[in-house]
């Protein structure tokens, strides 16, 4: 059997097609509507709308037909390639864009390694293998420093339309980012012996993750803490080392669940309203700065985690029954007001007395 000889046009053509990471055809069509425009550029004509080109596959030559008759003019080919060449590159960079913006919209809500390439504004510019993304101030770490080519782990957000085109969105501050380093650190979150239920989190602070397990003998918890807490130490090493994570082991039974929520506060009494879906939680005296956290925080992600408007009490706290307000007030004015009345006609009499004496003297 003969060997297939290649022509340099078919073997440039691939390589284009590979380098680029798109269909070989993609490229045959996008030279051909670029001798196409080259020609109604050029000659003009009024039945454009019935020209067809064809291009040999193996030598690359382009003719022209109307209506199965060939019109290419003479030294149409030099023309043609000068005037198609920015068209061609611009029709591939389109392609090659496309292909890349349909392979990451697949790996949307997954984690990947990036590089920080620039800075454009209050936007980080992230190199990510293929594409440049760009992570906006939302999806930043409130209190984290980014500088130039530092590599770190970035949740792919989304793709959105901006006045550039199809950008796509990283984040640093996104929850995922949380569940895709569990899924990276933890095999039994990989394999699904372990499940993320839910997560709350105000990035750069603190997390807390409500975790499950789907196997018997496995202990949900202690598989995302790992030996001496290694797991999850790389996975707040990986937030930026200041993030507190607080994993707590889901549960049917709804008290048990807001009191685990609730730590490292203990003894906690739980009193449920399930029509209100809210929660009066009583804690004792010394474990109620614990429970509320710093500036609410801890009690703010306990409701978001579980679902349930939480209630901070103190046990310690009485319950004063106060009377009416309104009768008491109007009872200490009518008070008010005839104490006035009489000191008014005591210091008129007063008054009166002493003028008569003077008028007598």
């Amino acid at each position: 059997m003969s060997a297939v000889v290649r022509s340099e046009f078919a073997l440039a053509l691939n390589q284009v097609a590979t380098e680029r990471g798109i269909d070989p055809e993609s490229v045959i069509e996008t030279i051909k509507a670029a001798i196409l425009a080259a020609y109604r550029k050029d000659y003009g004509g009024s039945e454009l709308d019935k020209l067809e080109v064809k291009i040999n596959s193996d030598t690359g030559e382009a003719r022209i037909y109307l209506d199965k008759k060939d019109i290419t003019p003479a030294g149409f080919g030099r023309i043609a390639t000068q005037t198609a060449k920015q068209v061609i590159l611009q029709r591939i960079r389109e392609a090659e864009k496309k292909a890349i913006i349909d392979e990451y919209s697949a790996r949307v809500g997954t984690i990947i390694n990036g590089m920080v390439l620039r800075f454009d504004g209050p936007n980080v510019i992230v190199d990510i293998g293929r594409a440049e993304t760009v992570m906006p101030p939302q999806e930043q770490i409130p209190n984290e420093q980014y500088r130039l080519n530092q590599r770190l782990t970035f949740y792919i957000e989304g793709i959105r339309d901006s006045m550039k085109g199809n950008q796509i969105i990283v984040s640093r501050a996104h929850k995922g980012l949380v569940s895709g380093l569990f899924q990276r650190e933890v095999p039994e979150v990989s394999n699904g012996s372990v499940i993320l239920k839910e997560i709350a989190r105000e990035a750069g602070h603190r997390c807390k993750i409500a975790v499950a397990s789907t196997a018997s003998g496995v202990d949900p918890v202690g598989s995302c803490v790992g030996q001496k807490g290694i797991r999850v130490q790389a996975v707040i090493n990986e937030l930026g080392g200041m993030e507190k994570v607080d994993i707590i082991q889901w549960g049917e039974d709804q008290k048990q669940f807001i009191q685990a929520a609730l730590a490292p506060a203990k003894d906690i009494v739980i009193e449920l309203n399930d029509k209100k879906k809210t929660v009066i939680a009583l804690v004792p005296d010394d474990q109620l700065s614990l429970a509320i956290g710093k500036e609410g925080q801890n009690v703010r992600l306990a409701g978001k985690l579980t679902g349930w408007k939480i209630d901070i009490k103190p046990k310690s706290q009485p319950t004063v029954i106060q009377p009416p307000i309104t009768n008491k007030s109007n009872d200490d004015k009518k008070t008010t007001d005839t104490k006035m009345a009489k000191s008014d006609k005591k210091t008129k009499k007063a008054k009166t007395k002493k003028i008569k004496e003077k008028v007598e003297k």
